[in-house]
């Protein structure tokens, strides 16, 4: 908003031709989301605490895991809201509104963050959320729409660009839609596996954050694109404003959220934000640098999914619970040495996913 109503100034005060460089803006909004939250986040446990929206511990039987988390019962939870209304908030005032890109990521975050709303709304007053088909349902519906988005969208090719490669591209055409629904279902998933510890998810979120920042900035600006020969893509650098409001939003957060926590994130915040870094990745064609700057959000849902699939094929755990982090806490670990650890194994597939820029 701010770029539209002071940019014409610049005509006449050149200060204000600051306003046009995404930089200065994105910089802009990580402040205004931080501080948002720090604003914010009181009278809203205040409110949490008045509806009796707290945390009920449920480890589904495990009864060490039930008690090494009984201290957290009574928390504040659905505190992801914070975050996505600052970020929301953040990013409508710096970014040009005239950019389709950023609409179909916030539509994204907004989308699944009713989703999270409706399941941790249903787990407080009747103990139980949506079943799997039903987040699956919607989950599905929202990729699709991003999908069609994307293969619609003359600015965007429905293709792969794959790490290590200079010119290896393939068009999946019209099946990229089911690519962008698998994509927005696994990222969505795979940080609500993660939030399971104080400051786990959120952490490990504002790393790739930031290196989705510099990636989106990088694929907007021809110059870098073509230095670095990744596909450029017009207006994909303002999606770096709404990233970096999510690192503004999300280290503010963090101060609340570190161990021992005084506010959960919830569904809300962890489907919404896993949905709006899928959706980042798949606009400026960086999914196979998500899976790799995102290994811990992969190695958590991979837990998962092999427990799962162990207990039906072999009627035995593979981990003595997951997702993984669990496995940890029952074999002794201290809940802060695993978080962070596990933030130490985010910045090391960080540095990892940044080393494909020049590794091609």
């Amino acid at each position: 908003m701010f770029y539209h109503l002071l940019y014409p100034l610049s005509e006449h005060f050149f200060i204000f031709n600051l306003i046009k460089y995404i930089t200065f803006r994105g910089g802009c909004a990580f402040f205004t989301s931080f501080f948002l939250v720090l604003c914010l986040w009181r009278p809203l446990i205040k409110r949490l605490h008045k509806l009796q929206i707290i945390e009920t511990v449920d480890m589904y039987g495990h009864l060490h895991l039930e008690t090494l988390h009984k201290d957290k019962k009574g928390t504040p939870t659905m505190g992801g809201i914070l975050i996505v209304f600052s970020l929301f908030f953040s990013s409508l005032l710096w970014v040009r509104l005239d950019n389709l890109l950023v609409w179909a990521v916030l539509f994204t975050m907004v989308a699944l963050a009713f989703l999270g709303l409706a399941d941790d709304f249903l787990k407080i007053k009747k103990a139980k959320g949506l079943s799997r088909f039903q987040k699956l349902f919607w989950q599905s519906l929202i990729g699709l729409i991003l999908g069609l988005f994307i293969v619609l969208y003359k600015g965007i090719e429905p293709t792969w660009s794959l790490p290590f490669f200079k010119n290896v591209v393939l068009n999946l055409g019209y099946f990229y839609i089911f690519w962008a629904i698998c994509l927005i279902v696994a990222t969505s998933n795979a940080v609500n596996f993660t939030d399971g510890l104080d400051g786990l998810a959120v952490g490990s979120l504002i790393i790739n954050a930031a290196i989705f920042s510099l990636l989106a900035y990088l694929v907007g600006n021809i110059n870098f694109a073509e230095y670095l020969f990744i596909p450029y893509i017009e207006g994909a650098g303002e999606l770096t404003i709404i990233t970096l409001s999510l690192v503004g939003s999300g280290l503010a957060f963090l101060w609340f959220n570190s161990y021992p926590a005084q506010i959960f994130m919830g569904d809300i915040g962890a489907l919404a934000l896993g949905g709006l870094i899928g959706a980042v990745a798949l606009i400026i064609k960086k999914e196979f640098i998500l899976f790799l700057s995102g290994g811990l959000f992969v190695i958590e849902a991979l837990s998962v999914i092999l427990q799962i699939g162990s207990v039906k094929l072999r009627k035995k755990r593979m981990f003595k619970a997951a997702p993984i982090h669990h496995h940890f806490q029952i074999k002794g670990w201290a809940e802060p040495k695993i978080i962070i650890r596990f933030w130490i194994i985010t910045i090391i597939c960080a540095c990892l996913a940044l080393l494909t820029l020049k590794l091609r």
